[in-house]
């Protein structure tokens, strides 16, 4: 097993900063980092234009869009404000822009060529996303990279603008098209990285920085950023909950939960304030609770699904949500996502397989149940079930592709939750062989860039089937290599020392089961029957008796 004292250091580097990101969002004076962002625009705006980029560094584009309307409203030929507009719709990390999107940013851009831009350098931001939302028949994927180069070239000429090197480095993690390594993650920190020397209370700097490092193979070179991040913007909810990307990457889970409780209270308060800070709550409720199940706080992690459904309930009541995009992806989204991992982090094989759907609910949301089902099928031996299950994911995935969102269906996640899939149906149908396989592959391809955010291992599935298969030396090196790229882990620790106490490694297992005990706060809020073999054990262990 692997520990690497790094990580260690880290915890006590962390412990330093604690007290800012649980007080986080209640300052009362706005801090959302260090922005100067020169504009021709009238001096009076300077400053609002200056928080409006701020707002977009730290992904508030809620609060970012009406910032850059009253900036238009006060200097009506100010026409980089068109372009904050029209970049506050541009969720470049996450999604891609949708019809709507693209109509409205188009809009603002060509409102913008009426108010002429008065520099070379604006002009170059202008043309850059212009290019972008442009009507034309070219796919996302030629739009986002002509952009990165557009961008590139607007950096170079203009090397002393911190901000066009962010939004360089951030248009490169964009426009990634290569999903199984981290050429341009690199290419984008060798941007970020001296840049944020020079400037280190720079939001975008430092937000990207943890974005390009959220891969197994980067995450530590993303640790001081995290461990700063929440003290330079505090009070932007994303910005506070950033840091758990890396957190949750490294294992490690109470500076994760910190981060993801400061950022509820920073949404909390984005609201008392009224700015639309609610939504970034269910974010961070999804983070909490996979740190919570990890830590072995399950009563922490049950609350979370309550509150977190009782919020959604809440907005769900209100009358101008009838229409929103929130209604019909966010919130059945979420809807089923936390039970859905509850259910498996607490291997609960027969909840995950009565989980149902939301009727109505987006193909994509739909298909995560079907996901969870076929594991517990597989875990079961409900061979009939099982391809049953995969049958109505497969489906769904045909309406995906069909949509507006096609682009999920080819994506890696789901690419290798088909192949977990397939693994499983052929595990429950007592094709070991053709499970270890197909999971081999699926973990072979995640291996590359990680789980997702909110995930399980394949590779820890695949231990588990070499584990139920009695091939308990094979299960422990999968194990352990999970543990390498998932550190912490509940289920994977407790997988790791079961297998080494398997083939007669006394010292092995009982390793695994002090990390585990350790992680868990010896398992003071959990009654998990994996805790209490490891008390037994190690009890056991100590008294001579294995």
């Amino acid at each position: 097993m692997k520990m690497t004292g790094s990580r260690a250091v880290s915890v006590g580097a962390f412990l330093a900063v604690l007290p800012m990101f649980v007080n986080a969002g209640a300052d009362t004076a706005e801090r959302l980092g260090t922005v100067s962002f020169q504009t021709s625009c009238a001096p009076a705006v300077s400053a609002d234009f200056n928080r409006g980029v701020a707002l977009l560094h730290d992904f508030w584009y809620e609060e970012a869009r009406p910032q850059f309307e009253r900036i238009l409203k006060a200097d009506p030929s100010c026409a980089m404000a068109h372009w904050g507009i029209a970049l506050s719709g541009f969720h470049q990390i996450w999604e891609r822009p949708g019809a709507a999107v693209m109509a409205k940013g188009w809009h603002e851009m060509q409102a913008a060529e009426a108010t002429p831009a008065k520099t070379q350098r604006e002009r170059a931001y202008l043309a850059a996303l212009s290019d972008f939302f442009r009507p034309g028949a070219d796919d996302y994927s030629k739009r986002i990279e002509r952009y990165a180069t557009a961008l590139g070239k607007l950096y170079a000429d203009n090397p002393q603008d911190v901000d066009a090197g962010a939004f360089y480095a951030l248009a490169l993690i964009a426009a990634d098209s290569d999903e199984s390594g981290v050429a341009a993650e690199r290419k984008a920190m060798a941007v970020l990285t001296p840049l944020w020397k020079k400037y280190p209370d720079h939001p975008g700097l430092v937000h990207y920085i943890i974005h390009a490092c959220d891969n197994p193979a980067m995450a530590t070179d993303g640790l001081a950023a995290a461990n700063q991040y929440g003290e330079i913007a505090p009070s932007g909810p994303h910005a506070v909950h950033m840091p758990g990307h890396i957190y949750a990457r490294l294992g490690m889970w109470r500076q994760d939960i910190a981060v993801n409780r400061a950022s509820v209270q920073a949404s909390e308060a984005a609201e008392a304030h009224h700015e639309s800070g609610a939504m970034d709550q269910f974010h961070s409720d999804d983070f909490l609770l996979y740190a919570y199940l990890q830590s072995g706080q399950d009563a922490n992690a049950k609350a979370t699904i309550a509150a977190s459904s009782a919020a959604i309930a809440h907005f769900e009541s209100m009358p101008d949500m009838v229409s929103s995009h929130y209604m019909v992806g966010m919130f059945p989204n979420y809807r089923v996502k936390l039970p859905i991992f509850y259910a498996l982090e607490m291997r609960d094989w027969k909840a995950a397989t009565e989980l149902q759907p939301i009727k109505g609910a987006p193909a994509d949301t739909q298909a995560q149940v079907y996901w969870a089902r076929t594991i517990g099928d597989g875990h079961l031996h409900q061979g009939k079930q099982a391809q049953s299950d995969l049958a109505a994911f497969d489906a769904l995935l045909e309406e995906v592709k069909k949509g507006s969102f096609a682009y999920l269906a080819s994506g890696m996640g789901s690419r290798i939750r088909h192949q977990e899939m397939l693994a499983w149906v052929a595990f429950a149908q007592g094709n070991t062989e053709e499970a270890v396989k197909q999971m081999s592959a699926a973990a072979d391809l995640q291996d590359k860039v990680g789980q997702g955010e909110v995930d399980i291992p394949a590779r820890e599935m695949l231990a588990d089937i070499l584990l139920e298969s009695g091939r308990a030396n094979e299960a422990l090196a999968n194990y352990q290599q999970a543990l390498n790229l998932s550190p912490n882990r509940f289920n994977g620790l407790y997988g790791a020392g079961k297998a080494a106490e398997m083939v007669g490694n006394t010292a092995v297992a009982r390793n695994f089961y002090v990390a585990l005990l350790k992680s868990t706060d010896n398992g003071t809020m959990t009654a998990r029957t994996e805790v209490k073999h490891a008390q037994t054990f190690i009890s056991s262990a100590s008294a001579g008796t294995h």
